[in-house]
């Protein structure tokens, strides 16, 4: 049975545990062509996952096939060695120029194929980022203003991409259309709620079913300030994105409920018992976690009860109204840690699973019944610092930061309560 003193230590092994499910390492094998190929092929991919599923492509692909190459691109730091794809990085979450000429890249390795030929994209979260090619007469410094307002904007990650693909030379199955007649195959690990292949990097290989009357509902919801160049172009005709590819196929090979299903049995393994509120939960971070406080206090008063461990996953998200400092998970546990008040027996931690929470060197954090206590023992102002999202700084203070090094892979977020 676990102690207090080993809470922490448990839920931070668990996040690990989770991100090792994740991981595209032994994922891949099914995946692999039952017949020899005939033509050429070619493999490109974005995401921050990207280069290790590259790699790992490269270490279980048949000697008597024919010889890969191609090129990925994934975030700075996010590399790994490849023998035959050309890994690229750029930057995450603000696109950069780096960024646009990996997409031009990728481009470029899929142009002049024949129907023989066969290409394989290797998609995971971040690729939209990675990737930003913009339509003839937008610029990259108006998609960088868009991507600015859509972050700070609390725009769910569906709705960002659906913006994104219709403003892209590469995107919402333009990737696949410059492929053709060679056919593509997408091989995904999703960062989306409900696992839409469409949204998955913004379905660069895929039939977008999204239109641009989404967009207009979209920037309206959001109050988004669209750039000139950009409200001109959505007003004509060939804004709209393909419905249909006929040299198409997607196929998902890790998803988040993979991966939490597995860290659910590990914990049931330790006798603890698991409310799994699924991998679908969004909204503002500080609102969910004022629900989860709910939960998490109601469990506690329950009697005669075992150890209990509330698990989800999805993507939150934070309107910003100051610069501020840290990301979702971050401010999702700070206003978790105000909620529950310093109630005994409750520990938590939030975490991004590709590693990087928001902007910041940190994955996520961790708290105790004492976070509050101490905080305020050391002159912090916890409320103060959350309407000035400031998690960051909060955590960092109380030497509660959860870091760890790239993932290589996103499930999108990890949040464990633990109550004892």
């Amino acid at each position: 049975m676990i102690k207090n003193d080993q809470a922490i230590s448990f839920l931070q092994q668990l996040f690990q545990y989770t991100v090792q499910e994740a991981s595209p390492i032994n994922k891949m094998k099914a995946w692999l062509p039952a017949q020899k190929p005939t033509g050429k092929v070619i493999v490109v991919g974005a995401g921050k996952a990207a280069a290790a599923m590259a790699a790992e492509w490269e270490r279980i692909w048949p000697e008597n096939y024919p010889p890969l190459s191609g090129v990925v691109v994934t975030r700075y730091g996010h590399s790994v060695p490849t023998k035959h794809i050309r890994v690229l990085e750029a930057s995450h979450p603000l696109p950069d120029s780096a960024g646009q000429a990996a997409a031009e890249a990728l481009l470029q390795a899929v142009s002049g194929l024949n129907a023989k030929d066969q290409v394989y994209y290797l998609v995971s979260g971040g690729a939209s980022a990675l990737t930003t090619l913009p339509i003839a007469g937008i610029s990259l410094k108006d998609k960088q203003n868009i991507n600015h307002q859509l972050l700070t904007h609390g725009v769910p990650i569906e709705a960002m991409n659906t913006l994104r693909k219709h403003l892209s030379r590469i995107k919402g199955g333009r990737l696949a259309e410059a492929a053709a007649p060679a056919h593509i195959t997408t091989l995904a690990i999703s960062d989306v709620v409900g696992d839409d292949i469409s949204t998955i990097g913004s379905g660069a290989a895929v039939a977008d079913p999204t239109t641009v009357a989404d967009i207009k509902q979209i920037v309206t919801q959001y109050q988004l300030e669209l750039p000139p160049s950009v409200a001109t172009y959505l007003n004509s005709p060939i804004a709209e994105t393909p419905k249909k590819l006929d040299n198409s196929s997607a196929h998902i090979i890790i998803t988040p409920h993979q991966a939490f299903s597995a860290a659910r049995k590990q914990a049931q393994n330790q006798g603890i018992d698991v409310l799994y509120l699924g991998d679908r939960i969004g909204g503002e971070a500080r609102e969910v976690a004022q629900v989860m406080a709910g939960i998490a206090q109601y469990h506690r008063q329950q009697p005669h009860r075992k150890p209990l461990l509330i698990l989800s996953g999805g993507e939150t998200t934070v309107t910003l109204k100051h610069q501020g400092r840290g990301g979702r998970n971050s401010e999702f546990l700070l206003a978790l840690a105000i909620a529950l008040n310093g109630a005994s027996g409750i520990y938590a931690l939030a975490a991004d699973t590709d590693g990087i929470d928001g902007s910041e060197d940190n994955a996520g954090a961790w708290l105790t019944p004492e976070s509050l206590h101490h905080a305020r023992k050391i002159g912090l102002n916890p409320n103060e610092l959350l309407q000035q999202h400031r998690a960051y700084d909060f955590f960092s203070a109380t030497k509660q930061l959860l870091i760890t090094t790239p993932t290589r892979t996103n499930i999108n977020d990890f949040r464990a309560i633990l109550i004892l």
